[in-house]
């Protein structure tokens, strides 16, 4: 893949996740739940998501370009793992009212990420700078 190209790849392919998660909108029942009061407004999850989406996507690109490196495999195997989880945590908690089950998928992520983290850090510092505010939004997220 050139570089523009492969760039293009790894945006589509985040944006993708987001699309696939963004079916899963909240509806009544989620409206209804009761939630604490430092509960970010709705309106901030759609721009904030763009931001980390994109972020998420050009970390994923710098690690791609990082071929040389002997832990390129598990780095990029994590990614596609974390990508996956990302769109099932919409799909269990919005679309399945499955709280619970997003509950485990969230943990699960804080623990994909936090590796990915630290495995983008030694390949690339700047791919790991740029998921760290991915993580601080899961993190929140679980609590």
């Amino acid at each position: 893949m050139k570089q523009p190209g492969s760039l293009l790849f790894f945006i589509l392919l985040v944006a993708a996740v987001g699309l696939f998660a963004g079916i899963f909108n909240p509806d009544d029942w989620f409206l209804a739940l009761n939630k604490p009061s430092w509960n970010p407004p709705g309106w901030l999850f759609g721009p904030v998501w763009l931001v980390l989406y994109l972020m998420i996507a050009i970390a994923g690109w710098l690690i791609w370009k990082a071929r040389e490196h002997s832990s390129i495999g598990l780095a990029l195997g994590l990614y596609g793992v974390n990508l996956v989880m990302n769109a099932c945590w919409s799909y269990f908690f919005f679309g399945l009212h499955q709280p619970t089950l997003a509950l485990v998928d969230i943990v699960l992520l804080d623990v994909v990420v936090s590796a990915l983290v630290v495995l983008f850090f030694r390949i690339r510092p700047a791919a790991g700078a740029l998921m760290l505010p991915y993580l601080a939004w899961i993190l929140f997220a679980t609590f």
